[in-house]
């Protein structure tokens, strides 16, 4: 869909240069302003959503919650082995 924009853009810019009319020139260069401007951010918006993440590999809540209390669980084993084999302080 962007290339058909660069090919309006071209055709508007070719009758511009053609056209023996003044108000048909300027229309034609702010067509082809706006079919180049409308080209450039097709092609952003491809690269954007080529690059973007597919919403199936996202996580629901109930999945997160499960995972952030298992990486609790494991802080708080790693914590517990770590204190119980420190010696216990001196008086």
């Amino acid at each position: 869909m962007p290339w058909l924009f660069l090919l309006l853009a071209v055709a508007a810019f070719a009758v511009a240069l053609n056209s023996s009319s003044m108000a048909v020139a300027v229309a034609c260069l702010l067509a082809a302003l706006a079919a180049t401007v409308a080209w450039v951010l097709g092609l952003l918006a491809q690269r954007v959503g080529n690059q973007a993440r597919d919403d199936s590999m996202m996580l629901d809540p109930v999945e997160l919650k499960r995972l952030r209390d298992q990486a609790d669980a494991r802080r708080a084993g790693a914590g517990a082995a770590s204190n119980a084999g420190a010696e216990p302080p001196r008086s």
